[in-house]
């Protein structure tokens, strides 16, 4: 039995689990791991965090109770341990708007009408207090991990990373950075679950939503509609964007700060994407890499983007099989 193993199941005891049926759940892209627990006081979900990993599990306690107040579904916690980076949360069941769609396409749009909506609840509610602010340098630093990460790996070198900076922040400057609102950052449906059995937006359970923070509008709109994951239809997405727009009485720059949002978000990811091969040994998300690719074509299209859209011409180059393979050789589990 692993330290690890043994931490959890003096938690557990503590926490009157002891006996319960436990098997794996999930994983992610961080160092948790989610475990479900199924005995006579029913269904519970272990939340394994390891401290000193980046994961603060009083802050996602914090947005929880936050999330909760604003009448939206958070999970519950049963048991905590904050020392050691457990916790002992309600069980969302299976539903997830990802795996609901896949075996229904027909569900894609009233879903996502759903999980529009329940943004719009957010973003009129008073934010979290102490949330984290980033300049448009900042979100512009985030995006300059495709240079840092996957041109280096793909082509040996960043490339002339001040001026792809100084163009991201100029676009995030002009079009996108207004109003703040507090948004979640991993809002896709692998992290949304549907409770058929509650009311209007407390249908859509949310889970990851720890690394809150104050951003823009259209951020977690996009997290959303352009999901590295899945294939959202271009009908919903224009759907999802019309609602959302009437919603919050979003003006004519809306569509402008969305793509260019668009655009930093996917040139993160696939910096992201490259380090968890390279770093955490995680080569599965390079076959999402051609997704993302797409993604960021489509808004660099936009004129907003005019100027990022030649440097990015020039620096980076398409995630082909070829440039794929190569990073993944790389990757430590190989």
């Amino acid at each position: 039995m692993s330290e690890r193993h043994r931490l959890s199941v003096a938690f557990l005891t503590r926490a009157g689990w002891a006996v319960a049926e436990r098997r794996f759940l999930a994983g992610d892209a961080s160092d948790r791991s989610y475990d479900r627990l199924t005995g006579a006081g029913g269904a519970a979900v272990l939340m394994d965090a390891p401290p000193g990993k980046g994961d603060d599990l009083a802050v996602f306690l914090q947005v929880a109770a936050h999330l909760l107040g604003l009448g939206l579904s958070a999970p519950r916690c049963l048991a905590q341990d904050l020392e050691h980076g457990f916790l002992l949360l309600e069980d969302f069941g299976d539903g997830s708007f990802a795996r609901l769609v896949a075996e229904d396409p027909a569900r894609e749009m009233p879903l996502y009408e759903a999980a529009t909506d329940l943004l719009g609840v957010l973003q009129a509610g008073a934010p979290m207090a102490g949330l984290p602010d980033l300049s448009a340098a900042d979100w512009a630093e985030a995006a300059c991990f495709a240079l840092d990460w996957y041109r280096k790996a793909a082509l040996g070198s960043a490339g002339d990373r001040a001026g792809f900076q100084a163009a991201l922040v100029d676009a995030i400057s002009t079009h996108a950075d207004g109003l703040r609102v507090m948004i979640l950052r991993d809002y896709h449906a692998e992290n949304l679950m549907w409770l058929p059995e509650r009311a209007g937006v407390a249908r859509v359970g949310v889970l990851d939503f720890q690394i809150a923070q104050m951003g823009q509008p259209g951020y977690d709109l996009v997290s959303l509609l352009q999901d590295a994951r899945r294939e959202v239809s271009r009908e919903t997405e224009a759907a999802m964007i019309r609602r959302f727009k009437d919603r919050t009485g979003a003006d004519a720059r809306f569509d402008a700060a969305y793509a260019v949002l668009g655009a930093q978000r996917a040139l993160r990811i696939l910096g992201i994407f490259t380090r968890l091969c390279l770093v955490a040994g995680k080569p599965g998300y390079l076959r999402l890499m051609p997704r993302v690719w797409g993604q960021l074509q489509r808004n660099l299209a936009h004129p907003a983007n005019a100027r990022l859209a030649q440097l990015c011409e020039a620096l980076l180059p398409e995630p082909t099989p070829e440039i794929l393979s190569l990073i993944g050789d790389a990757c430590p589990c190989r």
